[in-house]
């Protein structure tokens, strides 16, 4: 399973490096591939709190998509709100979403894939600051940490991405697996999950 984890200007950073360290455990097993990608290539990304780091690839055809938030709520000039106004990229996730096993987000990246179309009639979260806006979207709101709806799972503020990396790997391989690495990172996880 190849993940792709799309980055842009203004992303929030733990929302992409929470989720990056579980996978990167992950990926040491032949059934999982992790990769940062930006949107239209290989990309130089500055996060909202001013870390830089590159996505080596561009999007392209993943088995899973994640996608990340920052900067919705402030409605920052970068970021998930930006990227949203200018319609590129949700219109892109729609396009991705067609062909992937699954799409996830966190925090307010759920917003983007409320842009993109899918979340309308669905079980899904978002940080909590943004509950009322994702309702306006159709989404059946949950206020769980995580939102497995199948080929759309969810996750709630920042650090809910890591709980959510965390059920991919339970549901992929095994909550064994998913132990281990959460021991290995000395993090205690956070089951609040809503399965439908």
């Amino acid at each position: 399973m190849r993940i792709e984890i799309l980055v842009f200007d203004g992303v929030d950073e733990m929302d992409v490096m929470g989720p990056f360290e579980v996978w990167s455990h992950a990926s040491r097993r032949p059934e999982f591939e992790l990769a940062l990608v930006g949107l239209d290539g290989p990309a130089e990304v500055t996060g909202m709190h001013g870390l830089q780091f590159k996505a080596p690839e561009g999007l392209g055809t993943p088995d899973a998509l994640f996608v990340p938030g920052g900067g919705w709520m402030s409605r920052a000039e970068r970021g998930a709100w930006a990227e949203a106004r200018r319609g590129v990229l949700p219109a892109r996730i729609a396009e991705v979403a067609q062909h992937t096993q699954w799409i996830g987000s966190v925090c307010t990246g759920s917003m983007l894939l409320a842009e993109a179309g899918l979340v309308k009639g669905r079980p899904a979260t978002t940080n909590r600051g943004a509950w009322d806006e994702l309702a306006t979207f159709g989404a059946d709101v949950k206020h769980n940490r995580v939102v497995d709806d199948g080929d759309l799972v969810t996750a709630g503020g920042i650090t809910a991405g890591i709980d959510l990396a965390l059920r991919i790997v339970e549901r992929e391989i095994s909550a064994e697996i998913a132990d281990g690495i959460a021991a290995t990172m000395e993090y205690a996880r956070v089951r609040d999950v809503y399965v439908s």
